[in-house]
């Protein structure tokens, strides 16, 4: 055979397995799952290539046949060191022989199925589990998180409660529950009992189902110490309820820097609790022994004003001498009624003499 012709005979050379293994893991993330799989199929080089990818992509690829995705089923296999795992619109069965993620560091459920027992297990068997974030996850049964190297935590879904029993460094929390049930004070109490370093707390969309508000305490039983920033949406200071549990959060944390609290848009029909005078006759008492040295800035979007927000922040402008700026911005209203409130808010007494109060009006 001719020197050219041999030439074309030769296989050609494998430039893939010869690649950097950064740039070959960084492929294969790009795969899904079941590819990911079917390359240890290559070679016997690739043979437990897919074993060591820190991240791997479950998606509907995943299942062969349509009726397969009416009840997906997953179930956990050995795919160490896993670093990153995010489980989307799945059934979630932990097997008894199950050791856990032991590299774990980030958890994402998205539109699960799961029971209480079956997640209790899974987090509690990721020890480095540091980000968690579970959205639209519906189960009507108190849900325990115990993971000692959490840092943070997002919630959004149908949760009769979460209590987070056991993690000591968790210090970003931003919160979204529906339908929230408090049973009673204890309940409300221990969302908070066992956060020791949190820095950053959001209740985003607050909506909360409670037969009564003696439920709030007016402080919680162990301060929010290391909290920092704390941001409330879609809450009506008008209401008691929700009042109650402005004032706890806020009387909880000394050490607050920021504070944002965005009021919620009542429709035609609407009907709240509104705050009896003695309980806004009470806020300035309440706010007697406490001083937030640390507090810079305070912002109030789309409030009524009503006379429990304005004690409010006329306790804040008086009991913040590091305050460098407030901003108010009432929901619509009569402009005779808007600049009357305001004139009333820069009469208010002023701990921090570099204090700016920012009035924002359509």
């Amino acid at each position: 055979m001719p020197p050219d012709e041999q030439r074309l005979c030769l296989p050609s050379p494998d430039r893939l397995s010869k690649l950097a293994i950064h740039l070959i893991d960084d492929i294969l993330n790009r795969l899904s799952f079941r590819d990911v799989v079917r390359t240890s199929t290559l070679s016997k080089d690739w043979q437990y290539t897919c074993r060591r990818i820190p991240q791997v992509k479950f998606d509907q690829t995943v299942w062969e046949t349509p009726e397969d995705l009416t009840s997906p089923t997953i179930g956990f296999i050995p795919i160490l060191p896993l670093r990153h795992l995010y489980l989307m619109e799945c059934e979630i069965l932990v097997p008894s022989f199950f050791q856990g993620f032991n590299k774990l560091i980030s958890l994402k459920l998205k539109s699960v199925t799961l029971s209480s027992d079956t997640f209790e297990g899974l987090i509690s068997n990721c020890p480095l589990l540091e980000d968690l974030v579970l959205k639209d996850i519906h189960n009507p049964y108190l849900m325990s998180i115990s993971a000692p190297k959490l840092r943070s935590f997002v919630f959004r879904g149908d949760i009769q409660l979460i209590y987070l029993e056991n993690v000591p460094l968790l210090s970003n929390i931003l919160y979204e529950p529906r339908d929230l049930v408090l049973e009673d004070e204890d309940d409300f109490a221990n969302i908070f009992s066992s956060v020791p370093a949190l820095e950053c707390f959001s209740w985003d969309h607050f909506e909360v189902d409670i037969g009564s508000t003696e439920f709030i305490p007016t402080k919680l039983p162990s301060a929010l110490d290391c909290l920092k920033r704390l941001f409330i949406s879609w809450i009506t200071l008008g209401e008691f309820f929700e009042l109650s549990f402005t004032l706890c959060m806020i009387l909880s944390s000394p050490n607050l820097e920021e504070i944002e609290i965005k009021g919620c848009i009542l429709g035609d029909g609407d009907y709240f609790e509104s705050v009896p005078q003695e309980v806004v006759d009470e806020i300035p008492a309440s706010f007697s022994d406490m001083t937030f040295n640390h507090l810079r800035t305070v912002k109030f979007y789309d409030v009524l004003l009503e006379e429990g927000e304005m004690q409010l922040i006329k306790v804040l402008l008086a009991k913040s001498p590091a305050l460098v700026k407030m901003e108010i911005k009432p929901r619509q209203m009569e402009t005779k009624k808007s600049l009357k409130l305001l004139v009333e808010i820069t009469k208010f007494q002023r701990a921090s003499s570099k204090a700016e109060v920012v009035y924002l009006v359509d």
